[in-house]
């Protein structure tokens, strides 16, 4: 983290991100800070206090969202604004709550639909939102469901209750829109509300809606029924119709739907999953030893462990974009051979570390830390590759801000016991790894 971070300091301090081959500032977020906000609290985590509190002057002093145009909603709630509230959770500083307020009355402009489902894009120095014009003008599942975590602890600190209504407002809508499998389509129309299409994936696009279910219902202090509800019937559906067994090993993984057949492929952003079935089993209503709570807690065991063979069956020993699953063969990197930094499984090795206490799930991690280190460090910071099945391959000059707030920070708490994060009694994490206390533990 000390490298990464000096050379962002160094070479981009205050853009979005360093480009950690050409060793140049860009901005490919509009211009705020991107990678800086989105790392504070790894910082403050590690107890880089000092780097810390010289990116918390910059906040203060230069961090504006006046000059910003359009950006994606949700990613700049999960990055910027998760990062500038799980900053001020932690170290207290008022700067923090008040850039947070301003990103966020911007944003909340994206709420404006006749339908009360946000837009996916937004103007941040203007007053208009729209959807990118390849979804066909739908918004996304995991976008519209993907920013409640942020906005609800927003209106706890700043008293703004209209935050937390017009986010859980979209939870609400579509629990009356439920299917009979707890599945949902990944297209919905913003004017009427309606899905736009009939694909079902737990990866890109979908993923996230899941874990917010379950994520709002531990933050709200497990009392909002309706968002464990349809988490449990989300559930029901991934097993009834997604959980998929491979060949010859036997590898669980989670399949796509499209319009009633089973696409047999696996993105990485579906190791999410593992963790958040874990954190599901040990918060079940029913109790851990329920038949329920075992069984996903089998489930999140098992996808855990295809995803760390997702990593440990690639010649560098990192895991592609995506897999096919192909009967007798197991798995086959598809045509995504990438990896740009990405979190998830890593994510779900701390969860069920810190839920089971299995030293298994560190073990894995630091194999998967030793690869990344192998393959993708570089003279200022860390670089994505373009195909984890070569082993001589040059590196992409890309940094994402989430692999200093998500891949680091899940990498260093996996292996720190003593750490204050307490996922079961005390934390929630947003889909960008910002930990903020439950509601009710907020003063």
């Amino acid at each position: 983290m000390k490298h990464a971070w000096e050379g962002y300091r160094t070479y981009a301090f205050g853009m979005d991100e360093v480009k950690p081959i050409s060793k140049k500032g860009h901005n490919p977020w509009g211009g705020m800070g991107t990678t800086l906000v989105d790392s504070l609290d790894t910082l403050w985590l590690m107890g880089m206090k000092e780097e810390f509190y010289e990116g918390r002057d910059w906040v203060r002093d230069h961090l504006s969202h006046d000059h910003v145009g359009q950006v994606s909603v949700f990613e700049t709630t999960i990055r910027s604004l998760g990062g500038l509230l799980a900053a001020y959770d932690w170290s207290g500083d008022e700067v923090f709550k008040v850039k947070a307020l301003d990103l966020g009355e911007r944003l909340a402009h994206a709420f404006e639909s006749p339908s009360g489902i946000p837009y996916g894009q937004t103007v941040l120095n203007g007053h208009r939102s729209m959807n990118a014009g390849w979804t066909g003008g739908s918004s996304l599942l995991a976008e519209i469901g993907t920013i409640q975590v942020e906005f609800r602890y927003l209106a706890k600190i700043t008293g703004r209750e209209e935050f937390k209504t017009k986010a859980d407002n979209v939870f609400k809508i579509m629990n009356t829109k439920r299917t009979k499998d707890g599945l949902y389509p990944i297209y919905i129309n913003p004017v009427n509300g309606n899905f736009a299409n009939n694909k079902i994936t737990f990866g890109a696009m979908g993923d996230s809606f899941y874990e917010y279910m379950l994520k709002c219902w531990l933050q709200g202090g497990k009392k909002e029924d309706y968002y464990r509800e349809m988490y449990d019937a989300a559930m029901e559906g991934v097993h009834n119709k997604l959980v998929q067994k491979s060949t010859p090993s036997g590898l669980s993984y989670i399949a796509d739907l499209n319009g009633g057949s089973l696409d047999h492929k696996m993105d990485h952003l579906v190791c999410f999953m593992g963790g958040s079935l874990a954190l599901g089993a040990y918060t079940d209503p029913l109790g851990i030893d329920s038949p329920r709570a075992q069984r996903d807690l089998q489930l999140a065991k098992a996808i855990t462990y295809t995803c760390y063979q997702m990593y440990a069956r690639q010649p560098t020993g990192i895991a592609p974009e995506f897999v096919n699953f192909r009967a007798g063969s197991d798995m086959v990197p598809g045509n995504a051979r990438f990896y740009i930094l990405r979190p998830e499984t890593v994510e779900s090795l701390f969860i069920l570390n810190q839920l089971t206490g299995d030293p298994a799930y560190r073990e894995w991690g630091w194999e998967i830390w030793r690869a990344i280190e192998k393959f993708c460090r570089t003279d200022v910071a860390y670089a994505s590759i373009p195909d984890v099945t070569n082993t001589k391959n040059r590196q992409d000059d890309r940094m994402e801000s989430f692999f200093l707030a998500e891949t680091m920070k899940y990498l260093y708490l996996l292996q720190d016991p003593d750490t204050e994060v307490d996922v079961l009694r005390k934390h929630v994490f947003n889909t960008e790894a910002h930990p903020t206390r439950m509601l009710d533990l907020v003063e």
